[in-house]
C-alpha cells in the first residue's frame, strides 16, 4: 500500500500544483523555461504513475474488503463510465456543446470515473485510488471554475457536429476499454 499512497502523492502533487499554488506554478514557468518545466512536470507525473500502478497491483495481491458491491452497481458504474468517456473526449474535441457548458470537462470526467470505481468496487485499495482522484477532481473542478471567473473567461457556444463527434468518440473509446482493454491492462472484465 505504501507504494500506492506515495504514487499518488508525487502524481496528484504535481497535477494540483495548479489548485494550491498557481503563482509558484507561473513563476516557475518562466524561470525555468516552458520546454523544462513540462519536461520536470512529465517525468514527476511518470514516476509517480509507475509508482502508482505497481503499488496498487501489489496491494490488490493481498486484499481487504471493506464492502461487497451489488450486482448492480457494476451496470450502474458502466453507464457511469460512459459518461467519463465522453467527458473525457470533450477535452479535446474543438467547439463541442458539452465543454461550452461544463467549461473543464476533463476534470469532471474524473470525478465520474472515480465514482463509477468507488461505488462497482468495496476493497480497500479500489477505495483509496478512486477516492483520492475524486477528492482531486472536485478540487481541480473548482479550482478551474474559480480562475474562469477571476479572468472573466468566455467560452464560444458549441456546434452540433463537434458535439455528436466528441459522442462518438468518447463512446467508441469507452466500448474498447470495458470491453477489451480493462480485461486486458488491469484484469478485470467489468461488463461481462
Amino acid at each position: 500500500m505504501t507504494y500506492l499512497i506515495l504514487g499518488l502523492v508525487i502524481f496528484l502533487g504535481v497535477h494540483s500544483v495548479r489548485i494550491v499554488a498557481d503563482g509558484w506554478r507561473t513563476d516557475m514557468r518562466e524561470r525555468l523555461g516552458e520546454g523544462t518545466w513540462k519536461g520536470v512536470y512529465s517525468l514527476l507525473s511518470l514516476a509517480g504513475l509507475v509508482l502508482l500502478v505497481w503499488g496498487f497491483g501489489v496491494a490488490r495481491e493481498q486484499p481487504v474488503v471493506l464492502w461487497t458491491p451489488p450486482n448492480g452497481m457494476r451496470h450502474l458504474a458502466g453507464l457511469l463510465t460512459l459518461l467519463a468517456f465522453v467527458l473525457f473526449a470533450a477535452a479535446y474535441v474543438p467547439g463541442n456543446g458539452i465543454k461550452a457548458r461544463l467549461h473543464h470537462p476533463m476534470a469532471a470526467g474524473v470525478k465520474v470515473w472515480a465514482l463509477a470505481h468507488l461505488l462497482s468496487n468495496g476493497m480497500l485499495v479500489h477505495q483509496i485510488l478512486f477516492g483520492a482522484f475524486l477528492l482531486w477532481a472536485v478540487a481541480s473542478f473548482a479550482a478551474a471554475r474559480r480562475r474562469d471567473r477571476t479572468a472573466g473567461t468566455v467560452y464560444a457556444p458549441g456546434q452540433t457536429l463537434p458535439t455528436v463527434v466528441t459522442v462518438l468518440l468518447g463512446a467508441a473509446a469507452w466500448a474498447a476499454v470495458a470491453f477489451w482493454l480493462h480485461g486486458m491492462l488491469i484484469g478485470i472484465r467489468p461488463l461481462v
